[in-house]
């Protein structure tokens, strides 16, 4: 299947050449159809599988073969200021032969600008809950000709505590609109919030929940956590790395880390809440054109980063929810391309290894004999991966499948 065989309009499609893009994913196949019948939309999809276009590509089509309007037709909250940033990219990007205005509003920035774009008038807008919201009460935004409402990772907005300012915003839109509702998990308060907003939606689903791609090669190395730093420093230089996002809990953690990698002559940068969005957005800029080798980043921090041909994914620290583990490899291997995604485990994230091995469809192979390997002892079902070919598919491998059992003992 080609775009053009989704009824898209010839502007649109133009802007998909001009991208180089001519096959849709299968989530962009499944829910533009659906969206540009008007349905109401539940897409469960996880992280790079081409969502952002699912969505912005049938958003922008209704909207141009509307009758002209004044006011905000349409709008798309994210969790992230990055993911707005990003799909505000893209709107431009799949829009740009079109006759429609949009403006990404988030916090941590001066409002100026934001409130520039919207007094002289936009048919879209990309927001962070908060700053939103802020502006709503400030008497800058009125929602009350949206026609569409796309709610982007709805499951992070949930983690992010955005649930009730979700709520505030909806009380402001029409009760009669198009929702579009993607999420890459459905946890239960997720689903209660679907059955308050969603009129006889269409479910499309290209994966099974809390599922990872099958493209990224998953590996564990069992490590003393202070053994981590030079793990990392090793892994990164042996493998002669030149891109990897780097995942730690902290915002401390994260600049820890860069310090230790520049130490070391390893050029890094760190994302995080802390930094001005200046700050952020210039350290996804170098780790984009490659000027930073390694990108270390929060949780929150990094939704919205789409690197392409990003090939590693290292969890320094292990998450605290499986989901959120999901979420972060889920970086890499994106689009069908390849990835790898190395996780550290010390004594105290066992019984997050457990949790994660718990998910459908994960396959997590243990790396033996490296240089920082902790004292452990496991069950062996097959064969570790070997120490001298750590990446390589074809080597067997111990491996950690759902139901099996092992056994650590942890030296002190």
């Amino acid at each position: 299947m080609l775009f053009k065989n989704l009824n898209i309009i010839e502007p649109i499609l133009r802007a998909l050449k001009d991208a180089g893009y001519t096959t849709p994913t299968p989530i962009q196949a499944q829910a533009i159809p659906h969206v540009l019948e008007g349905k109401d939309l539940l897409a469960c999809a996880q992280t790079g599988t081409g969502k952002t276009a699912a969505f912005a590509i049938p958003v922008l089509q209704l909207l141009q073969n509307k009758t002209t309007t004044t006011g905000i037709k349409a709008l798309i909250l994210t969790p992230t200021r990055e993911l707005a940033v990003q799909v505000g990219e893209s709107l431009g990007t799949y829009g740009k032969h079109l006759r429609l205005k949009h403006t990404v509003i988030f916090g941590g920035v001066s409002q100026h600008t934001q409130t520039t774009a919207l007094r002289r008038g936009v048919d879209i807008v990309v927001a962070t809950p908060g700053r939103l919201l802020d502006l709503i009460n400030q008497g800058f935004v009125n929602l009350n000709k949206v026609e569409n409402l796309v709610l982007d990772e709805a499951d992070r907005m949930l983690d992010m505590g955005f649930i009730n300012d979700i709520r505030k915003i909806i009380t402001k839109l029409p009760s009669t609109r198009q929702t579009i509702f993607f999420s890459a998990t459905m946890p239960a308060e997720i689903k209660t919030l679907v059955a308050s907003i969603l009129k006889d939606p269409v479910k499309v689903e290209v994966t099974p929940e809390s599922s990872a791609a099958e493209t990224i090669n998953q590996m564990v190395y069992f490590v003393e956590k202070g053994d981590k730093k030079a793990l990392l420093q090793h892994i990164i230089n042996k493998e002669e790395i030149q891109n990897v996002l780097v995942f730690t809990k902290t915002k401390h953690g994260a600049d820890k880390v860069v310090q230790d990698l520049n130490r070391s002559g390893i050029n890094a940068e760190a994302i995080h809440g802390n930094k001005s969005q200046v700050a952020r957005q210039r350290a996804l800029n170098n780790f984009k054109r490659k000027t930073t080798r390694v990108l270390v980043a929060t949780d929150i921090a990094a939704r919205g980063i789409d690197v392409n041909d990003l090939s590693f994914v290292i969890n320094y620290e292990l998450p605290n929810t499986p989901e959120t583990y999901i979420h972060r490899i889920g970086r890499t291997g994106r689009a069908g391309t390849k990835g790898t995604a190395l996780s550290f485990c010390d004594a105290e994230e066992r019984s997050s290894l457990k949790d994660i091995n718990k998910l459908a469809n994960i396959n997590i192979s243990i790396v033996k004999e490296h240089p920082y390997e902790s004292n452990v002892e496991f069950t062996a079902v097959v064969k570790p991966k070997s120490k001298n070919r750590p990446f390589n598919r074809s080597n067997r491998s111990e491996n950690f499948t759902r139901g099996n059992k092992f056994k650590k003992r942890w030296s002190n």
